[in-house]
């Protein structure tokens, strides 16, 4: 039943996203009254088609696409008859270039827009919840192995991100942080302030951690109640105390004190805790199997901002422009090797692993805008047979004042097919190599 749920959720985003980029394509040919053959989602065979006046509208079996099919136009579909007769007025080919940019970057524009729009509604229905940094820095960072390698050390206090003052802590983790070059934290530690230096490839490290966030608060280890006749019982352990370390080995966080309990198991070690400020310490015999306290939930205050219609589209916008930035500078680095292909990019069965195993409709409708963010901003790269390419064709037709030959946009169509296949069956082999 899970993976049916994702599946299905999957399914709905493609379908979506992909509906919304054919469909500017559509409405913009209608718009300059050219004849548009085809609307379809998806990629045949058909599973369902309905002809409404001169276009057919249908759904392919295998969704991984779409296309709009219009007249006079060189296209996926590779039909060459056209080419032999003279341009006809509702032709693509016979519109200004002005006309023809415009509906070639529809689609990309009607994906934007969408995602824009996703996060207006998102802000207005749920508004934003984070963590302040001031939260935070009550006890600390907990960093994960990425970051440890950074320089990062458990109780660090992150003081300001490229030396600036921030307020919202997922600031630190942003990924417009860690592709930026040169971005680094100011950090507090030990009564010093030091600057840490974001690496290069930090964000594209984060792939081979597996778990865990590159920063995140730390939990102390604050008892909520003892157990009865339990080790720490009997080494008078109460409600409130703060375990600060164990065996001589800190407990700063929840995920340490665990460690530390299991290599110490039915022997008698020292025990440090915190108890209405003063620190005390004894001796305790540990159980066979537990330590025999519960902790309390890490005891931050998340701050919700809710916001009216009208103030939600600037805060939507800006979100919505943040994530294309991000999307850009990742497309940049991919583009001039700064981050790896294979460890970067997803195909089909990567992307579904971002659907969870239950449908949360705003974790759902977040995808869907980030999902359709990416496919715009990807079709705008110049690759022949994507839309950046045909624009491309369009914009050195307007420059020089000669249209490339019919030739040439054929072959560079099927180039750009061939590519686009390659890199299909890429990233669908890494998404397979992942799961293995």
């Amino acid at each position: 039943m899970a993976f049916l749920i994702k599946t299905i959720q999957f399914l709905a985003a493609l379908f979506i996203m992909v509906g919304i980029h054919e469909l500017g394509h559509l409405l913009f040919a209608k718009l300059f009254k050219m004849r548009v053959n085809s609307y379809m989602i998806g990629f045949p065979p058909k599973i369902f088609k309905v002809k409404w006046g001169e276009t057919e509208y249908a759904l392919g079996s295998i969704p991984l696409g779409g296309a709009v099919q219009i007249a006079g136009m060189v296209d996926e579909s590779l039909t060459t008859d056209h080419l032999q007769n003279s341009p006809q007025p509702w032709e693509f080919r016979s519109k200004p270039a002005w006309q023809r940019l415009i509906t070639i970057l529809g689609g990309i524009a009607f994906n934007l827009i969408s995602g824009i729009l996703i996060w207006i509604g998102l802000t207005y229905l749920i508004g934003y919840t984070y963590l302040p940094k001031d939260e935070v820095n009550k006890y600390g960072i907990m960093p994960n192995a990425l970051a440890i390698q950074m320089g990062f050390k458990p109780g660090d206090k992150i003081i300001q991100i490229n030396g600036e003052d921030f307020e919202d802590f997922n600031d630190t983790i942003s990924p417009n942080l860690l592709l930026r070059s040169k971005s680094y934290y100011t950090i507090h530690r030990d009564g010093a302030l030091l600057r840490l230096p974001i690496t290069e490839n930090a964000i594209e490290n984060l792939s081979d951690i597996k778990k865990g966030l590159l920063l995140r608060p730390i939990y102390p280890c604050v008892v909520q109640s003892v157990s009865p006749n339990s080790s720490a019982e009997r080494a008078g352990l109460m409600a409130g105390d703060q375990i600060l370390a164990l065996a001589g080995q800190s407990t700063l966080d929840i995920e340490m004190l665990h460690a530390i309990v299991k290599t110490c198991l039915g022997q008698e070690v020292e025990i440090v805790y915190l108890r209405d400020g003063v620190r005390k310490s004894t001796q305790i015999q540990m159980d066979e199997q537990r330590l025999g306290v519960a902790l309390t939930q890490p005891p931050y205050h998340y701050k919700q901002l809710n916001y009216s219609f009208i103030a939600s589209i600037p805060v939507g916008i800006a979100k919505a422009l943040k994530l294309m930035e991000g999307q850009c500078l990742s497309i940049w680095k991919l583009i001039t090797g700064k981050l790896s292909v294979k460890k970067s990019l997803s195909g089909p069965i990567g992307i579904a692993q971002s659907f969870g195993n239950e449908f949360i409709g705003y974790r759902f409708w977040m995808l869907v805008a980030y999902l359709s963010i990416a496919l715009g901003l990807a079709n705008l790269l110049p690759i022949p047979a994507l839309d950046g390419g045909h624009a491309l064709c369009i914009l050195y037709e307007t420059l020089s004042g000669r249209k490339p030959s019919d030739r040439f946009l054929q072959i560079a169509q099927k180039l750009g097919m061939i590519f686009i296949l390659l890199l299909t069956l890429y990233v669908l082999g890494n998404d397979i190599s992942k799961l293995l």
